[in-house]
């Protein structure tokens, strides 16, 4: 003969307690479900607007991107039109007998392009070391123009 094993009244399931416990699991699962298909929603939408935020940085980029592209071409034909004239000045200077290079002209140059540099908030060391790089080439093409 099998014994049932001893249950204290408190553990004995009062009738329809069996369903009552499989509602509530039910229920829970259903509240996990649930709860799990609101948080894959927020982050829908999270990644929704995360999508919408990096579209938009997207855009800007591309735009600014276009833009630099657009000086870039501005600083190069600049730059052919300021060497087409330099080169002009390198050869009256070699018709004429005159050094290549005219050091108080260029140090007056980097004073003035150090001023517009601070006024446009670009950092006059850059500017200043542009100008000199720019002086540098045109007086290679002046002592060229002496050979």
């Amino acid at each position: 003969m099998t014994l049932a094993p001893h249950r204290s009244p408190h553990q004995t399931p009062m009738p329809g307690a069996a369903a009552d416990n499989a509602d509530d699991a039910q229920v829970r699962r259903q509240g996990k479900t649930e709860g799990r298909r609101v948080e894959d929603a927020r982050k829908i939408t999270e990644r929704g607007g995360l999508m919408d935020a990096a579209a938009k940085a997207a855009a800007l980029l591309k735009e600014h991107r276009e833009s630099i592209d657009r000086l870039d071409a501005i600083l190069v034909f600049t730059l052919a039109e300021r060497f087409k004239h330099t080169q002009g000045v390198g050869r009256l200077k070699a018709e004429h007998g005159l050094p290549p290079s005219d050091p108080t002209r260029e140090a007056r140059q980097i004073e003035r392009l150090e001023r517009l540099a601070e006024e446009a908030r670009l950092d006059p060391e850059f500017a200043k070391k542009f100008l000199n790089f720019i002086i540098s080439e045109v007086i290679r093409h002046h002592e060229k123009l002496q050979k």
